[in-house]
């Protein structure tokens, strides 16, 4: 048995089967990642997992049609596409009814601040 904490959620802990589909447990659980499709179509449930990532499945090609490569790498997955072999601690954040990736720089916005990054702010905002 896995381990998901859903920091979110406030620290809420379910325990499931090893190889259990992240948004299935958070369904069942009531963990509350958000969702809409539950297929990988709209992204909706985009979600960072904080602790644990080396105990997801490989990344899916409808994750890379929503998440990209540096998204990946600071530890975002699509819930409804990761199933967990180990131990997670998951969070996520909404915006407009929709998960969102927090510290990086939306698709066609290379190099600019994220949206609530200390560069994002200006002078008198970070004074």
């Amino acid at each position: 048995m896995v381990h998901i904490t859903f920091i979110s959620n406030g620290g809420k802990v379910a325990t499931a089967p090893e190889n259990s589909n992240l948004l299935r447990v958070s369904l069942r659980e009531q963990g509350g990642i958000p969702f809409k499709c539950g297929g990988g179509l709209c992204g909706t449930c985009k979600c960072r997992i904080e602790d644990g990532l080396e105990n997801t499945d490989a990344i899916k090609p409808k994750e890379r049609k929503h998440l990209r490569p540096e998204d990946f790498e600071a530890g975002y997955r699509m819930a409804c596409q990761t199933f967990v072999k180990g131990d997670i601690k998951v969070s996520w954040v909404v915006e407009n009814g929709k998960g969102i990736v927090v510290g990086v720089a939306p698709r066609g916005t290379a190099g600019a601040p994220a949206a609530g990054s200390p560069a994002a702010e200006s002078p008198a905002e970070s004074a």
